[in-house]
């Protein structure tokens, strides 16, 4: 006779899962607070998704269109797509999720870089499968890495471009160099959250792979440059058999009427989508000599975010710069979880914001 347990047990592998944990929000005890540790938006959202908005606040009894229709059409006109290649989701994570759980499972291998998302790997987990972490070359995703660790048990290949949180990416011909390398029945997933904030001529966001390929699906979100992470609005476009084989282990209504009225009225409002370009373009570059002028490392980003390196040697640790900032009302984020325990993330933020955190990382300095 078998012992039963006292309780419910989940499965084998779930409780060895470390949960995702988020940026801080506040700064305790300080008057104001700059919230730069989750890459959102200075700017806000687009006064049209607001308006899209507050007018589905008169109807909140009524479901949602189940397919997000409205949505996919916008999406689908911005980029020229089938609207039918298209999927949504309550952001891009649950895509990611969604994507490893049709197509890996017990004994699959899952690939990422070593300072990926940390989503892909508790995807790969939560699906039963491996993850194999693939070092990097200078905090840059590295294409003979990523293929010399593909092995027979590979089913997935994921891909950050540009990958946060180093703000570094690869040029299209890389990931298509990464691709044709590939055997055919691995998926390669282009994580393409940051696109819209790439100023490089040699960068694409993956939907000429998507168009002429059956193994490459591309997501994307609305979470970072329209200003929408409160209504979790993600979506991907990829071969017809991926999206329907998604579509059908995806929850019925997983995006909500708010979201879908938002996210269309924001994608069609481009006039609002360069004015936040033309923000980060201003203070990325700004941002990134200040600090390198106070002695500190940046890593070159494309996105709206810097990764600044804290050195031993100089002694001034990451973690006392995190508590010098917090005190000061600046909250960035921690990146021990990436493997980068002497970093920390900074969000491009209002020109108050900016000039508020040069200030005082030169009076942390001692400068």
């Amino acid at each position: 006779m078998t012992s039963q347990a006292s309780r419910p047990v989940p499965r084998p592998g779930v409780l060895a899962i470390d949960a995702y944990v988020p940026g801080k929000s506040g700064a305790p005890g300080v008057a104001k607070v700059y919230k730069l540790s989750s890459n959102e938006t200075p700017l806000g959202a687009s006064p049209r998704a607001i308006r899209a908005f507050q007018d589905l606040s008169a109807h909140l009894e009524l479901y949602p269109e189940g397919s997000s229709a409205v949505l996919r059409e916008a999406i689908g006109r911005l980029y020229g797509l089938d609207p039918d290649r298209i999927l949504c989701g309550s952001g891009s994570d649950e895509l990611l999720s969604l994507l490893t759980n049709a197509y890996l499972g017990p004994g699959d291998e899952g690939v990422f870089t070593e300072h990926g998302f940390l989503v892909y790997k508790i995807a790969i987990l939560a699906a039963g499968g491996t993850p194999v972490i693939v070092p990097e070359t200078n905090l840059t995703a590295d294409v003979d890495a990523i293929l010399k660790a593909v092995t027979d048990r590979t089913k997935i290949v994921y891909l950050a471009n540009p990958n946060n949180p180093t703000g570094t990416y690869l040029p299209f011909d890389e990931v298509k160099r990464l691709h044709a390398g590939l055997p055919k029945h691995v998926l390669l997933v282009l994580d393409a959250a940051y696109a819209e904030y790439v100023r490089r001529n040699d960068y694409e966001s993956g939907l000429e792979l998507v168009a002429t390929n059956e193994n490459v699906v591309m997501t994307r979100t609305f979470s970072k440059i329209y200003g929408l992470a409160a209504l979790r609005i993600g979506w991907m476009v990829g071969p017809a058999h991926l999206i329907d084989a998604v579509n059908r282990i995806r929850g019925p209504f997983n995006v909500n009427a708010a979201a879908i009225a938002a996210g269309a009225a924001a994608i069609e409002d481009q006039a609002f989508l360069q004015q936040a370009i033309e923000h980060n373009e201003r203070w990325l570059p700004w941002l990134t000599a200040e600090i390198e002028a106070l002695g500190l490392k940046v890593t070159p980003s494309v996105g709206n975010f810097l990764l600044i390196h804290f050195p031993k040697d100089a002694g001034r640790t990451a973690g006392e710069a995190d508590a010098f900032l917090v005190s000061k009302g600046l909250v960035l984020r921690r990146v021990g979880a990436y493997g980068l325990p002497d970093a920390l993330r900074l969000t491009i933020g209002t020109e108050e914001a900016n000039r508020h955190l040069v200030a005082s990382l030169a009076e942390f300095m001692g400068r």
